[in-house]
């Protein structure tokens, strides 16, 4: 039996990987569902080429283009926030891959839990905003929840076999960025071209925004504690600029085990889909001597601010990560426009994390709640006039 998929975010930089994966292994996968915010053309594309159930595009003033384009076919359109959640319900869908950017995917990755559809999740902020409530309904829906960030797909590697032999602590690796070694004189005028060059990793603009200010390795973190069951001191961020050992478990009697391979998404992705299998791929192979030396360094907490805030927001927990992250998305796409500065950043989430109202064991509604909020101040902070007045920094 093929294994149904619904790739929630198929036009995004997972979404669009994903679809590769599917289209070089045609015996294991079939596409059910797609779906897009915006970008109506290549949802469209995608949908003639793989021909699934249902499509759904977010931006309802589009669905007039893509139900007209996809009419001749026997392919149904649906458009709007609550049809995205609704369509994971589907009884023809096995496995539901969350790609979806930032705190949007949380309600139907949370729908589609509840359904009792396995998870592949590549939309960290999730776990990072509700972990609690994630892992709680996962495991009274008896959902497996398989991970698709490298990170994560490496820990979850080496713990195969390993599941009943209790962890020691982890190490999740992180390139450093297009601005590893670099200060606060130096960063304070970059600009987002120069960010968005990533060294290792082709990956969307949001993402690589946040692998450059060590966010994206804050949020692996949060979404580790969950994913593993850890507590904070158990996971470690070591810089890896060669990205090719992509994380380690060191167990209690000291051992360690690394998963190796090259800087390529489509691995973490099939073997998410795939699992407990290992399918034949053509993957680009790993190659010793090519690289020499593998070299590792301690993270510049104090010039990255954001990967120690991260850690903060995990300490305290309850609603404080949820903040963390609203913030972060308001001034990663602000900094996209050429509105705030990349040494801003830290700033507008440390005042969001100190100002708003800490909620120790938040409900669903709460989150949003604290999303909207620091949304709301973030903003206010970004395009007000004494946008660091009453700042904690």
């Amino acid at each position: 039996m093929k294994n149904n998929i619904a790739i929630l975010g198929s036009t995004g930089s997972i979404g669009t990987q994903a679809l590769e994966v599917i289209k070089s292994q045609p015996d294991q996968f079939n596409v059910e569902v797609l779906t897009a915010q915006n970008n109506a053309s290549l949802l469209i594309s995608q949908a003639l080429e793989f021909m699934p159930n249902a499509v759904v595009i977010g931006n309802e003033d589009l669905y007039t283009k893509v139900s007209e384009a996809l009419a001749p076919h026997p392919i149904k359109v649906f458009c709007g926030e609550q049809s995205l959640e609704e369509i994971t319900e589907f009884d023809t869908i096995d496995t539901v891959l969350t790609a979806m950017v930032g705190f949007a995917g949380l309600k139907p990755t949370l729908r589609a839990i509840r359904a009792g559809k396995n998870i592949a999740l590549a939309n960290k902020e999730t776990l990072v905003v509700a972990g609690h409530i994630i892992t709680r309904e996962a495991q009274q829906a008896g959902v497996n929840i398989y991970p698709v960030d490298s990170e994560h797909s490496a820990i979850f590697q080496c713990m195969a076999g390993e599941f009943h032999n209790p962890i020691e602590k982890i190490y999740l690796t992180a390139s450093g960025g297009p601005f590893r070694g670099r200060k606060a004189d130096f960063l304070k005028n970059v600009k987002k071209e120069d960010a968005l060059k990533h060294p290792n990793w082709d990956m969307g603009c949001k993402i690589t925004i946040d692998s450059a200010s060590l966010m994206n390795k804050g949020l692996e973190v949060i979404e580790a504690r969950w994913l593993f069951a850890l507590q904070p001191d158990q996971i470690k961020v070591i810089v890896h600029p060669q990205s090719i050992i992509h994380s380690i478990v060191q167990f209690t009697d000291g051992s360690m085990k690394a998963q190796m391979g090259l800087p390529d998404m489509k691995l973490p992705i099939q073997y998410a889909l795939a699992y407990p299998n290992r399918l034949t791929s053509d993957f680009p192979r790993f190659n010793f001597m090519d690289y020499p030396e593998l070299t590792f360094e301690q993270p510049d907490t104090d010039t990255f601010g954001n990967l120690a805030l991260a850690y903060e927001a995990m300490e305290k927990d309850g609603n404080m990560p949820c903040i963390l992250n609203a913030a972060n998305e308001v001034a990663v796409a602000a900094f996209l426009k050429d509105q705030t500065g990349f040494m801003d950043m830290p700033e507008i989430i440390a005042h969001c994390m100190h100002k708003i109202s800490f909620v120790a064991n938040p409900s669903l509604q709460d989150l949003v709640a604290s999303d909207k909020e620091a949304r709301v101040m973030a903003r206010e902070l970004i395009y007000g006039k004494n946008r660091f007045a009453d700042s904690p920094c």
